[in-house]
């Protein structure tokens, strides 16, 4: 204990927040006071046999660990005393433990083996990597004039805005909406949520005291609107403005990015020109809806939308209902409107595999608030263990076993174990109604599609005004969807659930690179392909956060994702403009490109989403697996903090090529290219 903090009494302690201490610590997660405990005592004895915690199942927070009731009371006690001593001024004995404990209080706290390679990425979210840090005043060296254009203020666009603020790298970041959050804005439909836990779908660097486990839409869009505000980014954004084109030029190394008004369909709309040396594309993968190729869908007499534009005011009561498609959207969208109208028809091409959703719009308790908000380390150690339990725990689970005889149900051993489990819980949500079980049941292994989590939608299948169509839809009349079979269904109000654009990115703007080369001619005999997802040759100065094969397709949050790879654009960014004086371009190397590329199909041709008889959006019209990253996030974090400028050619401004690969030595001069 230091001098000052030695002459702090316990005395000094607000006696109502040691009540709400004592009034919480019994409800708290074990698992995550016993991390808490070793970095504020430094005693590993929380880590040995008698703290053990158990395997966790399913996604349930474990909050008693496995541990007997008497154990469980001594790691409490122990709590408060360590936060208690705290909260008057002594210092945790251990703010970050060695890469090696790290990865040892992860196996400990969640009861299962977690890779070595998890403890550098655990102690950056813990905030041990200084790289990681938002302050970075200083540490860029930028010339005057150097501007950066970032596409989009949602989820990786603001994060983007903060990281440049924060290394005092000027920038523009252009929003087609009225306000920051990206789908968040502009997703309103009945029931819109996350199915990630919030306290992971939320940026590292910025808490929140959620008051739902999984928040709804109005809750997730406020934080980031709070967000915007907090790090002061909003004088950075221009709202309502939207991106036409971005064209590189070779001659001054920067792009001219043509923007307009959103809201102008007039060919004389307001159009402008920025100029810039970076252009940081966060416009993501579910940006642009897809409308189905349906006869007379746009005869309907009454309202018809994708459910990403739904109707400000709309009012379903009553009404008769067609959902066409039963994704993510539908599954949130179908139990949230079925108490209140009339007749609910869902039209559906494929079934959804759904998993068990107790937590579903049940709040934080205040107990529980109180911890994540007041407690050191509290937060971050129930963020890494919620992590764990969503992200990387099920990969082992989705690579193809060659050898298992029956790969019309499951890909592999565990794989069939999680098809009888989910199985069982279809049955009991059907109760007497075992009759639909055909019609909800998947025919393809678990996993196969980005597992969603149940709403409640296998019980509203069971209502007596919801029905389920498998027959594929012909045409659209008047006041009825007719489907191949010739029945008529008869309705007020269709909504379009049938997903969005996710294999031709970038297809919101028109995208030109070197030589004048656009995107879409770029990607034309392979589909969308980057360098981790974040760079591809051809188009020098130019990133991609939520690029190709980076969505999460076996779970997790996309927040940490994205902070990852704004990370990585950072690190190149820093290292270019401290080594180059004068304009310069960084373009990845194509034979880095390349070989990352084969490394991703072949993970994929391993894995489940390439499984005969599989068919998900995540793939494109080739069979090319172009959305999901069939790496785990150590793995991806790993890359791109290995990665630098070795993988890229950089060129300065008097036209030398300096040949950054290690076979020619770092930043050799070179001949021009």
């Amino acid at each position: 204990m230091n001098a000052t903090a030695s002459t702090i009494s316990s005395a000094s302690i607000d006696p109502d927040w040691t009540r709400q201490l004592d009034q919480a610590l019994p409800s708290a997660n074990v698992p995550t006071l016993l991390m808490m405990l070793l970095h504020l005592t430094g005693d590993r004895q929380w880590l040995s046999e008698r703290y053990q915690c158990t395997h966790i199942r399913g996604i349930d927070d474990h909050d008693s660990g496995g541990l007997p009731p008497e154990v469980q009371e001594e790691v409490r006690t122990a709590a408060r005393k360590a936060v208690l001593a705290w909260k008057a001024g002594q210092p945790a004995a251990l703010p970050l433990p060695e890469l090696e404990l790290l990865v040892e209080m992860m196996r400990s706290s969640v009861g299962e083996d977690v890779p070595e390679a998890y403890g550098p990425m655990v102690g950056a979210w813990l905030g041990g990597d200084a790289e990681f840090l938002i302050d970075q005043r200083g540490e860029y060296r930028v010339p005057d004039g150097f501007h950066v254009v970032v596409i989009g203020a949602g989820v990786a666009g603001l994060c983007a805005s903060i990281r440049l603020q924060g290394a005092g790298i000027p920038h523009t970041v252009i929003e087609k909406n009225a306000e920051v959050g990206g789908t968040w804005y502009e997703n309103r439909y009945p029931g819109a949520g996350v199915d990630t836990p919030n306290h992971i779908y939320s940026y590292s660097f910025a808490k929140a005291d959620w008051t739902r486990y999984f928040a709804l839409r109005e809750e997730i869009q406020a934080y980031f609107v709070d967000v915007s505000h907090r790090f002061g980014v909003r004088e950075h954004i221009r709202f309502g403005t939207q991106v036409d084109a971005a064209t590189y030029n070779e001659g001054s190394m920067d792009w001219t990015v043509r923007v307009s008004d959103a809201d102008d369909d007039r060919n004389d709309a307001n159009v402008d020109v920025i100029r810039a040396n970076i252009v940081i594309s966060a416009v993501g993968l579910l940006n642009m809806p897809k409308m189905p190729a349906i006869a007379g869908l746009d005869t309907f007499a009454g309202p018809c939308f994708h459910s990403a534009r739904w109707p400000e005011g709309l009012d379903v009561t009553g009404k008769r209902v067609v959902v066409i498609g039963n994704g993510a959207s539908a599954m949130q969208i179908v139990p949230a409107i079925a108490p209140i109208v009339s007749q609910l028809t869902v039209f559906q091409r494929s079934k959804q595999w759904a998993a068990p959703f107790d937590r579903f719009q049940k709040p934080v308790p205040s107990a529980a608030r109180f911890l994540l908000k007041e407690l050191p380390y509290y937060q971050p150690w129930y963020r890494q263990r919620l992590a764990w339990i969503f992200n990387d725990r099920i990969h082992a689970s989705l690579q193809v076993d060659p050898e298992w005889p029956h790969p019309e149900r499951a890909i592999n051993r565990r794989n069939d174990k999680h098809r009888e489990f989910f199985v069982s819980y279809v049955r009991q949500q059907l109760g007497e109604r075992q009759d639909l079980l055909p019609d909800v049941l998947p025919d393809y292994p678990p996993f196969g599609k980005r597992m969603l989590m149940d709403n409640g939608w296998f019980r509203t299948a069971t209502r007596d005004n919801v029905r389920i169509v498998n027959h594929g839809i012909e045409r659209v009349e008047r006041d009825a969807v007719i489907t191949a079979d010739g029945e008529r269904h008869e309705a007020d109000i269709i909504v379009v659930c049938t997903g969005f654009d996710a294999v031709n990115l970038l297809s919101s703007f028109n995208l030109h690179g070197r030589g004048g080369r656009n995107v879409r001619e770029h990607w034309d005999a392979h589909g969308a392909q980057a360098y981790l997802g974040v760079a591809t040759p051809g188009f020098p100065n130019f990133f991609m956060l939520a690029g190709p094969n980076t969505a999460l397709g076996h779970g997790g949050s996309v927040v940490a994702l994205l902070e990852t790879q704004v990370q990585y654009v950072m690190s190149l960014l820093k290292a270019a403009l401290n080594t180059y004086d004068g304009p310069f371009e960084i373009e990845v190397r194509q034979d880095v490109h390349d070989t990352y590329n084969v490394r991703v199909q072949d993970a994929h041709a391993r894995m489940i989403w390439t499984h005969k008889g599989m068919s998900n959006w995540y793939r494109n019209a080739r069979g090319r697996v172009v959305a999901p990253t069939p790496f785990r996030n150590d793995d991806y974090w790993h890359m791109t903090r290995n990665s630098g400028l070795a993988d890229y050619v950089v060129r300065v401004g008097d036209s030398r090529q300096h040949d950054t690969s290690p076979a020619h030595g770092k930043h050799k001069e070179g001949a021009a290219s």
